[in-house]
């Protein structure tokens, strides 16, 4: 007499939870769809735009951070090196090369969860445009470790998996059709401590 309406009962109950939790996963697995991948940068342009898809924007409605929008400029991660190891917290990396063209560039270290490491006081977590070092020909080296280096130095820290955020403001590049040519700066492994 009760199986049938049981049956119904745990039908619904088992979509419902299924669809909570699909929704859920993607709204933190992805930013949304549109991403652009440049080696080990990845980018949604599209992102704060009205042409967004339904999960960026949601993930955007959820996230409650102000984001830049395709004419004020592009903010790329990277959560790999050039090999496609995931980047970790407690190895040290050389980031080199230069950046597609800005009037202003950002570059810091972020938690998995995309906030900033906790850092001890008087060490650079971060580092800009205006006091990169350069070599003659514009590129830079910017070395990513616990212990600290001459010349750019990023300090980085964390106990899990870590990414790089490279902010463009003001840039072309966020308008261009043929972003897939540019040329993002190369991450490589130096080495890692020992757990």
């Amino acid at each position: 007499m009760f199986r049938l309406p049981a049956l119904v009962a745990l039908t619904l109950a088992i979509a419902f939870a299924g669809g909570a939790w699909s929704a859920s996963w993607m709204l933190t697995a992805t930013s949304g769809f549109g991403a652009i991948r440049l080696g080990s940068w990845s980018a949604y342009p599209d992102l704060q735009t009205a042409s967004a898809d339904p999960f960026a924007k949601a993930h955007r409605a959820g996230d409650g951070r102000i984001l830049l929008g395709r004419a004020e400029g592009l903010v790329f991660t990277a959560r790999s090196d050039e090999t496609g190891a995931a980047l970790s917290g407690q190895c040290s990396y050389e980031i080199s090369g230069s950046t597609p063209p800005s009037r202003f560039w950002t570059l810091r270290v972020a938690e998995a969860g995309g906030e900033p490491l906790d850092a001890p006081e008087r060490v650079p977590v971060s580092l800009n445009s205006w006091t990169t070092l350069r070599n003659i020909d514009g590129t830079f080296r910017i070395r990513l470790s616990a212990a600290p280096q001459a010349g750019n130095w990023i300090w980085l820290d964390a106990p899990d998996t870590v990414s790089f955020v490279l902010t463009l403001i003001d840039t072309p590049t966020a308008a261009s059709v043929s972003m897939v040519e540019l040329d993002m700066p190369k991450i490589e492994k130096i080495g890692c401590r020992d757990a």
